[in-house]
């Protein structure tokens, strides 16, 4: 997916550093992804759930908290109460730009904050929000610390070590933690919840996840992450994730009207990669792209695979609908279709190429399924491929009439 880097100032004067991840086609809305407790916007979570997300048609950015990644400030004397805040602020930059409420998503303690964060928002800027691994009581975080609690309360700070990594920790960022009552927040909601759990999550249990369904108000759901680890590591995992919460939000998050489906044609459009384009016919839409080899990011298919699957399809349909006319057992059709760009090199009609243009070619090869079907049945329904109405088109005396819109 194509990446943009994004600053966000907040109202404590720290700028915060996070990737918007595009779709390479048209956005269908927008997300805000939180990271967990001590991660970064470069966890596996945080990048594969975005950038799946993205490929929905949804952009999605993630950030670092303060004083964690490449933000500034000091994560040890910020608190939970910061990080809703960093939210917050997020969430404000990305309904300027994209000028619709959005999905708030968030992993392990991110969940619990984006569950905060939307009461602080409004709920006329959120969309629905969705949590993987979201802890049910915030304090529950400070079971993960490693190092004496009592002293840093005593003393009002003291060096802690958290997920391997050491950290300074203030009295104040305790009390932050230790003083939100998070059902309380979500019984408050009334936006669409989703929360995705593992019921073998050995860092935050399954238990969390039934305490935080049980606290929230209709629309909610529930999905099971069974087998997966709490931090996601699983690249499967996490696209299945982003799967269900892209499936999930797109009854809360409808395709903008700002570019409907044309009356009859069709209508392409750049989007955000180099070479990504939307596709609009009367009734559906899809992403036309480049190979990565060629400098694109391969989330769709060619121009020349759409030509060759407009041949190869037409074809197909026409010799199906052949059979059928004629009552043949016909069992289907495989077509292969490739493109040659220099024809003339391999060919023996090369004489017959106007002077000045390049000789093509469209290369078709069919298989046709049918044990039933006898010889001459067979030959018959090979030769009508040649009487599909794409082939027509192709050989037949085309032009292409370019005018301009403006």
């Amino acid at each position: 997916m194509p990446t943009e880097s994004i600053s966000i100032v907040t109202e404590a004067g720290h700028t915060l550093t996070g990737s918007l991840e595009l779709p390479t086609g048209l956005v269908r809305g927008a997300a805000l992804f939180a990271h967990c407790f001590t991660c970064t916007k470069q966890s596996r979570a945080a990048v594969s759930v975005a950038r799946a997300l993205a490929g929905e048609g949804i952009a999605c950015l993630r950030f670092d908290f303060t004083g964690l990644g490449d933000s500034e400030g000091e994560f040890g004397r910020a608190g939970f109460a910061t990080d809703v805040a960093d939210l917050v602020a997020a969430a404000e930059a990305l309904l300027e730009r994209f000028m619709q409420p959005i999905l708030l998503v968030g992993h392990s303690l991110g969940g619990a904050a984006v569950l905060a964060a939307a009461d602080d928002l409004g709920f006329d800027k959120v969309a629905a929000i969705a949590t993987i691994g979201a802890p049910s009581d915030v304090p529950h975080v400070l079971q993960r610390i490693e190092g004496d609690i009592e002293a840093i309360h005593r003393d009002g700070e003291g060096t802690v070590t958290i997920g391997g990594r050491d950290f300074a920790l203030s009295r104040d960022f305790l009390e932050k933690v230790e003083n939100i009552d998070l059902l309380e927040e979500v019984g408050r909601l009334k936006r669409p919840l989703l929360f995705l759990h593992s019921p073998t999550d050995a860092v935050v249990g399954i238990e969390n996840a039934s305490a935080l369904f049980g606290a929230a108000r209709h629309p909610k759901s529930f999905v099971s992450l069974e087998g997966a680890d709490h931090l996601l590591l699983d690249d499967a995992d996490a696209r299945f994730a982003a799967g269900v919460i892209a499936a999930w939000a797109s009854r809360y998050l409808p395709m903008r009207d700002d570019w409907p489906l044309p009356a009859e044609g069709v209508v392409t459009k750049t989007g955000h990669g180099k070479f990504g384009t939307e596709v609009h016919t009367t009734s559906h839409r899809f992403i036309a792209d480049e190979p990565r080899s060629y400098g694109g990011d391969d989330t769709g298919p060619t121009p020349y695979d759409l030509l060759n699957a407009a041949l190869g399809t037409c074809t197909a349909m026409t010799m199906k609908m052949y059979a059928d006319r004629k009552g043949w057992p016909l069992e289907g059709v495989t077509v292969e279709v490739t493109h040659e760009r220099e024809h003339a090199t391999h060919c023996d009609h090369a004489e017959a190429m106007a002077e000045g243009k390049q000789m093509q070619a469209l290369h078709r090869r069919i298989t046709v399924h049918g044990e039933a079907l006898d010889p001459e049945q067979r030959e018959r329904i090979i030769a009508i491929a040649d009487k599909c109405p794409v082939h027509r088109t192709l050989e037949g005396e085309l032009h292409v009439h370019t005018e301009s819109a403006d």
